[in-house]
């Protein structure tokens, strides 16, 4: 089987960025340090959960359900254009039936993963 000529997607030392040999010291705003901090559960704001006397996966699953409704108001926001757009609009600037029902799919998902994430686990 052939080598894959794709890096892979997790992040290694290079030592051309590395401050010494063997560390690792990513730019805070590049791509793969972003989806790291997300994953150890900072809120949409791009920080850590504020509240410190939760334990910590609570405040992972605050953070994730804060992510979730901030990308909701997001789709939200395009929704509503892309419905204003095909009242008020051109009949060529409407988005389409299929765009219009991903969006719904996506606002409904997202509204699921705030509320999953919101319930308390017993």
């Amino acid at each position: 089987m052939n080598a894959s000529e794709f890096h892979s997607l997790h992040a290694t030392a290079d030592s051309a960025n590395a401050e010494t040999e063997g560390e690792f010291s990513p730019n805070p705003n590049a791509f793969v340090a972003t989806l790291r901090r997300i994953e150890i559960g900072v809120a949409a704001d791009g920080q850590p959960w504020p509240e410190l006397h939760q334990l910590l996966g609570r405040r992972m699953q605050l953070a994730n359900a804060d992510c979730a409704l901030a990308g909701l108001r997001v789709v939200q926001e395009i929704l509503l254009a892309a419905e204003r757009t095909r009242q008020n609009g051109e009949p060529e600037e409407y988005l389409g039936d299929r765009v219009m029902e991903g969006l719904m799919m996506a606002c409904v998902a997202l509204t699921a993963q705030a509320t999953e994430r919101l319930q308390v686990e017993e």
